[in-house]
């Protein structure tokens, strides 16, 4: 693979869906491993619902067996509602149809939805750094490759990745210094909100933007799930876990009851006879589980997610930690010697690198290795202060145009 291969490539392959190289681990943990959990429950609960037999119902003695295979179809579609055994059925029809449980059919959809949900904002990330001008996911591909192999092909290659980010770098550079171009400049410093490619903070913003959406999605998602189990869900784990602490015995949920009741009415010529019978969901114990499990889970994640945001945020806001970066591995191959050194490095952080290409290198130190930065940062290091050099001999010692 060459590095002419970044250039093209098409980001709607098997690859860039999975995603699985351009981001870091809090970004999979949402859109491929939670996506993977809700699939894999979705078409589990979905097997028991539509493979097995969802309901079981107690039918009245003089029902054949087309009326108890009539029963448990109705039962299933109409749905039941739940009463505990010490209560007693109220007369009133309305208000058996408030205690209806209206969600067990679709679980399977809805869990599809919310996988969907998590894989939203990765695909907008597919999408719009596809306009930054750079593959990042190629350029990750490419030296995750180098790890391994002939030595001599594996300088090769990372000098040629070198000169490609250099290219990419040095293009995306500022051709003026007017007073617009001043001021966006001074702006940008305070975050990287313009998602400017001139500026150098177009990767790092919407990177930012999607990690927004994580974070809103996980959170969201328990808001979903309060509407769809009709209330309540927030507060779920916290139950759980009082009845664990308090050692109480955790017999049933009224989210997921396993014995219901339904009514449904049989039209006989003109008589209509109504008939309340009581009925088992088998899959509710699953779900019971599920969610509960669910709630957790998506409790972590938005943890994680949260925090890591931050922490790009902070990495991202405060330039210090641009220069920080870079003399950790520059210094590893002893490149910084002295103070001009140090002035050179901080330049070679805020104007050469800048936002976009700092981001791009931390997430090749995510995708791949120490040493392998290490070389890639001090071959970009050592190219710009040949430009710098060059730049001085024809400027008469005047380099400061170099953005």
């Amino acid at each position: 693979m060459s590095v002419k291969s970044v250039i093209g490539g098409s980001w709607a392959t098997w690859s860039s869906i999975r995603g699985n190289d351009d981001d870091d681990y809090v970004d999979r943990l949402n859109h491929l491993y939670t996506v993977t959990i809700l699939v894999v429950f979705a078409l589990f609960v979905g097997g028991g619902q539509y493979v097995g037999d969802p309901i079981e119902c107690w039918c009245p003695a003089e029902f054949t067996k087309p009326f108890i295979a009539y029963t448990k179809s109705y039962c299933w579609v109409k749905n039941t509602y739940f009463l505990p055994m010490h209560e007693s059925i109220p007369t009133s029809i309305e208000e058996r149809e408030d205690s209806e449980i209206v969600y067990y059919q679709w679980i399977p959809i809805i869990l599809v939805f919310m996988a969907f949900m998590f894989k939203i904002p990765y695909i907008m990330w597919k999408m719009l750094n596809s306009f930054s001008g750079i593959n990042l996911n190629k350029i990750v591909v490419l030296t995750a490759n180098t790890q391994v192999g002939d030595a001599k092909k594996r300088d090769g290659m990372v000098v040629n990745i070198a000169n490609y980010l250099d290219k990419w770098l040095y293009t995306h550079r500022q051709y003026r210094n007017n007073i617009a171009v001043r001021v966006r400049k001074n702006v940008s410093a305070v975050g990287c909100f313009l998602f400017n490619h001139r500026e150098g903070t177009f990767l790092t913003g919407i990177y930012l933007l999607c990690k927004v959406f994580y974070l809103a999605n996980v959170i969201g998602q328990f808001f979903i799930l309060n509407g769809f189990l009709g209330g309540f869900y927030s507060l779920y784990g916290v139950e759980v876990l009082d009845n664990v602490v308090s050692n109480k015995v955790w017999r049933e949920s009224l989210r997921f009851p396993r014995v219901t009741l339904c009514d449904f009415r049989i039209r006989q010529l003109q008589n209509i006879q109504r008939y309340t019978v009581q009925c088992v969901l088998p899959i509710n114990l699953f779900n019971e589980k599920i969610f509960i499990f669910l709630w957790f889970w998506f409790l972590v994640v938005a943890i994680i997610t949260a925090s890591n945001f931050l922490l790009w945020l902070w990495r991202s806001l405060f330039r210090e930690n641009r220069v920080k970066f870079v003399k950790k591995y520059l210094r590893i191959v002893e490149a910084i010697n002295g103070s001009s050194d140090k002035k050179i490095c901080r330049r070679f952080s805020d104007e050469y690198l800048r936002d976009d290409g700092i981001f791009l290198l931390r997430i090749v130190a995510k995708n791949s290795n120490e040493v392998l930065l290490t070389d890639l940062i001090h071959y970009l290091w050592k190219m710009y202060n040949k430009r710098l050099n060059a730049e001085a001999e024809t400027d008469g010692g005047d380099n400061d145009d170099l953005v």
